[in-house]
């Protein structure tokens, strides 16, 4: 996988505005938010969309959900919030490198856009 902008946020190369890390993955705040509330969740493995996950990774992607809930808590939002991933650019990903979107404070629409 190329490097992009987040491997060096986990690298440390580039600020960004950290609300929660641990050994297996990052969550720090969208710079363009779509919410009052918008934080990208990413794990420190290399892995550019869900497609490029495999049986090993089933760990590492329940890691993900459970941090996103931790993050939620720690935002005073757990009673409400969406978590969104897109997977390849005909879904509007845009950095190739698997993350979740965690937004709230605001009211969502069903479908999503």
């Amino acid at each position: 996988m190329s490097e992009t902008i987040f491997t060096k946020i986990i690298n440390k190369e580039i600020p960004a505005d950290v609300v929660y890390e641990d050994e297996l993955c990052l969550a720090f705040r969208d710079i363009n938010p779509q919410a009052p509330v918008h934080i990208l969740i990413i794990p420190k493995k290399a892995m550019p969309q869900l497609n490029d996950a495999g049986e090993a990774d089933e760990g590492l992607l329940g890691h993900l959900m459970l941090a996103a809930n931790k993050v939620a808590a720690r935002e005073g939002v757990a009673d409400g919030f969406r978590l969104v991933l897109n997977n390849g650019a005909a879904a509007g990903q845009e950095v190739f490198h698997m993350h979740f979107h965690l937004l709230a404070g605001r009211s969502f629409t069903w479908p999503p856009g």
